[in-house]
């Protein structure tokens, strides 16, 4: 069983940086591939990026972050972050991460094993 709880979000200007967690219990985290999802208020939930499991070597991202977003994990401390930069006013939702021990899975938010709470991210003009 693996319980996933975000946090990090905030109110932040545009252009700003938030770098937003995704903590796991769980002795079995390491093996399980990570996503990133958000839902903005009257919109579809819609996928942000990924990373593999264990090394985290594989990462993807949707095309509105590239170059913006960075995701990245440390299996130490069953923790995956979400680093975002250049922050704007679209990016305002509430993010939610989700795991599986499939990366397809994750990328396509098609009923992945385990999701959070979310975390509300807030960007002002």
């Amino acid at each position: 069983q693996v319980q996933l709880v975000e946090s990090g979000g905030g109110l932040v200007q545009a252009g700003g940086s938030l770098r937003l967690s995704c903590a796991a219990s769980g002795r079995t985290f390491s093996t399980y591939a990570v996503g990133w999802f958000r839902q903005a208020p009257g919109k579809e939930r819609e996928f942000v990026a990924a990373v593999t499991a264990l090394s985290g070597y594989i990462t993807k991202y949707a095309d509105s972050v590239k170059g913006r977003f960075t995701i990245s994990r440390d299996n130490a401390k069953n923790t995956v972050y979400l680093q975002m930069s250049s922050l704007k006013p679209e990016d305002t939702a509430v993010y939610y991460c989700a795991a599986d021990r499939a990366l397809s899975t994750v990328v396509s938010g098609n009923n992945p094993s385990y999701w959070g709470q979310g975390t509300q991210v807030t960007v002002s003009s």
